[in-house]
């Protein structure tokens, strides 16, 4: 039995194609999208960081300044930097979720607005969290 000829036409037309990354502008949306599975990775990863961190506390004095060498060094310190960043990049995106499972910010400008203020609280907090760990430092 043929296929009719209607049937015929429309499965030998080419497949649409997704758009080529070349041309593909990246949108702040998807960008944050993205950047909150980032961070997330990011901080399961600091997780561990942080318990061989306080496995070494609780081993010995000895095990704890090696940990504390690493951590102090410059790539140390980028590295808490980057988490720390990740970490309120995470939690104001977070946020910006809970408010959106109220139903409310919606509009393409408010989404735009929330995604803006995400990005800025972030690098507000992680600024002030590390002035505020070189005041507490000394």
């Amino acid at each position: 039995m043929e296929p009719e000829p209607a049937i015929t036409k429309i499965l030998s037309r080419p497949r649409p194609q997704s758009p080529n990354i070349q041309i593909y502008r990246p949108q702040l949306t998807s960008v944050l999208s993205i950047a909150n599975r980032m961070t997330g990775v990011v901080l399961s990863l600091a997780a561990v960081g942080l318990v061989l961190w306080l496995s070494a506390a609780a081993a010995g004095p000895e095990a704890y300044g090696a940990v504390r060498g690493v951590i102090a060094s410059w790539p140390g310190q980028v590295v808490l930097l980057g988490c720390t960043f990740a970490f309120f990049l995470h939690l104001c995106g977070g946020i910006r979720h809970l408010f959106w499972d109220t139903v409310r910010g919606f509009e393409l400008r408010s989404i735009y607005m929330s995604g803006w203020a995400v990005v800025a609280a972030s690098v507000i907090l992680t600024m002030a969290a590390w002035i505020a760990s070189l005041f507490l430092a000394k």
